[in-house]
């Protein structure tokens, strides 16, 4: 496929297209933006093919891995856009007459996720905090922890679970 043989790029899409879809959908949920970051993924492997290493890992981590960068971006792209939106829309609006609930609720709030986080192990606060309120990748926190990918994961998704469970009992 480097070598820009589209019987071989056929192929690979019709290997890859359903696994890529599936992953994208699940991190951007909007079917249609799912659709075309995709898209964007599956033009970005046939451009790039050259780059694949595979002494780095298999051809399909390779293509998942582009996925899931793709559609975390487009995540934070549409976040960014929604809270840009947002403080526009605030600016335009003066304050609301309830704004000293809104502000006591969410100091709240606050702080049970910060009692919350605090039931945490140390191990499991520090992941979660990188990825959610530093936002740092998986795999970027991995580096800056000087960990295994797996450990990481493992730790972040024991802490989630912890972190659920403590929190259900503050709705």
């Amino acid at each position: 496929m480097a070598g820009g043989d589209h019987k071989a790029f056929e192929e690979l899409y019709g290997l890859v297209s359903g696994p890529v879809y599936g992953l994208v959908r699940r991190v951007v949920r909007d079917p249609a933006q799912s659709e075309e970051v995709s898209q964007e993924v599956l033009l970005e492997l046939w451009r790039s093919a050259a780059r694949f290493d595979p002494g780095r890992g298999s051809a399909l981590t390779w293509v998942l891995t582009l996925a899931h960068r793709r559609a975390v971006d487009r995540v934070r792209s549409a976040r960014a856009a929604g809270e840009r939106e947002q403080r526009e829309a605030r600016r335009a609006e003066g304050p609301a007459f309830d704004q000293v609930a809104e502000e006591v609720e969410a100091g709240l709030e606050r702080e049970w996720v910060r009692r919350c986080l605090n039931r945490l192990t140390a191990l499991q606060r520090q992941s979660v905090t990188l990825a959610y309120y530093e936002g740092y990748t998986y795999r970027e926190v991995a580096e800056r922890l000087r960990l295994p990918l797996g450990t990481v994961k493992t730790r972040m998704r024991d802490g989630l679970t912890r972190l659920r469970d403590c929190l259900g009992g503050a709705a």
